[in-house]
């Protein structure tokens, strides 16, 4: 019995947690992306990694959206898709120009001010920046073009999401319909233009599936735990914690 563990790759292990934070992730525990983004580029290459998590992701979607589908409001679905269906298009084509680095410093500064500017701004007023349609869509460009490159979108939604004060189960409803049309809308840059999603990804994708699917339910159980309050507040933390990782990954 020994011998059959010792017999499994390490990247294996490495790829069966992220799919197991990923089904905790996508049933209401936000903020972890960064985590489970980089245990997938750990077990694969960085480009690979990305065709072999949107089969996870869309699952893990579908799993939210039967779930929390009568929380989700369309008002914020609408504000932010075209943005991140513009961002998509503009990290497919763009994406390669810029340096992976810079990207990931960037991107990690940006989310770790704005996260701290939350956490102080937490009990006051922020509707002004939260109305302005520069603020949905400049977050709607920058989620969209970090899906593309790194499957990083999550920590820059929340950030919108916050900033609306939705309570846990809007955010979690609304959050699952925007993640689940910009990755269908994702599907075919991976397979025509990155060549990233092939038969053999699908096959590697699907034997994670039973690791997203205990994640799933595993999620499910720590947000009914959880108020609405300590909900947000443990989601700037993870979200900020998230920046700092990818700062130094």
């Amino acid at each position: 019995m020994l011998e059959l563990f010792t017999n499994i790759p390490s990247h294996y292990y490495l790829a069966a947690t992220g799919a197991f934070l990923l089904g905790i992730a996508k049933s209401g525990v936000k903020g972890i992306a960064v985590f489970i983004v980089v245990l997938f580029v750990f077990a694969f290459d960085a480009k690979a990694s990305t065709g072999i998590l949107m089969p996870l992701l869309i699952l893990g979607d579908v799993f939210a959206i039967i779930y929390y589908k009568k929380h989700a409001h369309w008002k914020y679905v609408f504000q932010l898709i075209p943005w991140m269906c513009l961002g998509v298009l503009l990290g497919t084509y763009g994406g390669n120009l810029l340096d992976k680095t810079t990207f990931k410093t960037g991107m990690a500064g940006l989310i770790l001010v704005t996260t701290l500017l939350l956490l102080y701004l937490e009990q006051r007023p922020i509707k002004q920046l939260s109305a302005h349609w520069t603020f949905g869509s400049g977050i709607g460009i920058l989620a969209g073009f970090s899906t593309m490159i790194g499957n990083l979108a999550g920590a820059v939604t929340n950030i919108y999401f916050l900033a609306m004060r939705l309570p846990k189960n809007v955010f979690i409803g609304t959050s699952a319909y925007v993640f689940f049309i910009i990755n269908i809308f994702k599907i075919p840059f991976h397979i025509w233009a990155w060549e990233t999603i092939t038969p053999h990804s699908l096959n590697v994708s699907l034997q994670f599936v039973p690791y997203l699917i205990i994640g799933l339910f595993v999620g499910v159980r720590l947000v009914k735990s959880i108020n609405d309050v300590a909900y947000r507040k443990l989601i700037l933390v993870l979200t900020a914690i998230g920046a700092l990782v990818l700062f130094f990954r």
